[in-house]
């Protein structure tokens, strides 16, 4: 059975003309077919909630074989150092080189069974999410859904190169999802 725990809850706060003034991505454990995988390390100040939950769980760091960058933004990788033995896996038409990283350029990759990347861009070109298959079909949605908001109401994320392939990613997400684990904030399910 797929397991999938929340190593560190994001958040995103923003001034009074909607300018993002802090950002920290929700971070996500998949225990799956022998692998173990994190899904957007990231930021520094969400460390010591990612290694606490680590404990939590009873998994180390050191075990986690693979990384999935939902996109190449700070605010989802600034942690990847503290997974060394790791595969890091991006996908194609991102601004950033992630040195030895994996670059997916297919419209789905299937990493294990029950999970697969699959590219939803319009936040950024590169914007991947892991749509998993468990006791329940799950999105790790990075920011293609940054926001339950963003899928209740069908608006594209605020930062995004392209609004309506922004709105096709977030209805693709939609169809497949029971369970939205959205880029900055908590699951949601869809069916409410």
């Amino acid at each position: 059975m797929i397991q999938l725990d929340i190593l560190a809850v994001g958040d995103l706060e923003r001034d009074a003309d909607g300018n993002v003034t802090k950002a920290d991505s929700t971070s996500v454990l998949i225990r799956a077919q022998g692998h173990t995988i994190v899904v957007d390390p990231s930021t520094r100040y969400m460390e010591p909630a990612v290694r606490t939950a680590f404990k939590q769980i009873g998994v180390f760091p050191k075990d986690v074989d693979t990384v999935v960058l939902t996109h190449t933004h700070a605010d989802h990788m600034e942690n990847l150092g503290f997974y060394r033995n790791a595969r890091v896996y991006v996908h194609s038409g991102g601004d950033v080189d992630v040195p030895g990283a994996t670059v997916v350029d297919v419209p789905e990759y299937e990493l294990c069974r029950g999970v697969k990347l699959v590219h939803v861009p319009g936040h950024t070109m590169d914007s991947m999410a892991v749509f998993v298959d468990a006791d329940r079909h799950y999105v790790v949605a990075g920011d293609a859904v940054p926001l339950e908001d963003n899928l209740r109401r069908g608006v594209p994320p605020a930062l995004n190169v392209d609004g309506t392939l922004a709105l096709e990613s977030i209805k693709k997400i939609g169809r497949y999802a029971d369970v939205v684990i959205p880029g900055h904030g908590f699951p949601f399910m869809t069916d409410l």
